[in-house]
């Protein structure tokens, strides 16, 4: 039983979790997020907390389901892109270029991120939408599968909840 599950008992962490450099070393999780402009998450991701956060930028934006619009093909990329400071490499600005993505991403040592914040307000929002629910608050679950399936849970409430809120204004 042991040999197929990978994991035995008295061993941390799990898959996908890695030394926390602002927690002291502990073994942790980081939550990866792309939203709309209203904040609903679109694609989601996690990663050890070790890992940098710009490894997580092609899968999310790979993972963006296609949305219907009214007139022609589904849309399977965003038009915009705004980013933080830790997204300032060329190779991925030349990514999203050549997928025909625009994108906004401050660069390191010449701008303040102030400007960007008028747009990244909305993704820190949905962020601490995510962290109220307890069970993301820290990891219990040594399955990398399992993570990511809470987080979806969580994404999944935070998009009912909006859309509720909505219909009911």
């Amino acid at each position: 039983m042991r040999d197929r599950l990978r994991q035995y008992p008295g061993r941390k962490g799990g898959p996908l979790t890695g030394p926390n450099p602002t927690d002291r070393g502990k073994p942790g999780s980081k939550i990866h997020l792309l939203t709309d402009r209203n904040g609903l998450p679109l694609s989601l991701g996690i990663s050890g907390a070790n890992a940098h956060v710009s490894l997580g930028l092609k899968p999310l934006v790979r993972g963006i389901p296609p949305i219907r619009s009214r007139r022609g093909p589904r849309r399977r990329r965003p038009t915009m892109l705004h980013a933080d400071k830790g997204y300032d490499y060329d190779h991925l600005r030349r990514w999203l270029r050549k997928r025909g993505i625009r994108h906004r991403i401050a660069r390191k040592g010449i701008e303040s991120s102030t400007r960007l914040g008028r747009h990244r307000w909305v993704v820190e929002r949905t962020v601490s939408w995510l962290a109220g629910c307890r069970r993301l608050h820290r990891r219990y679950e040594r399955k990398a599968e399992h993570f990511l399936a809470f987080v979806g849970i969580a994404a999944a409430l935070i998009g009912y909840r909006r859309l509720t809120t909505l219909l009911t204004a």
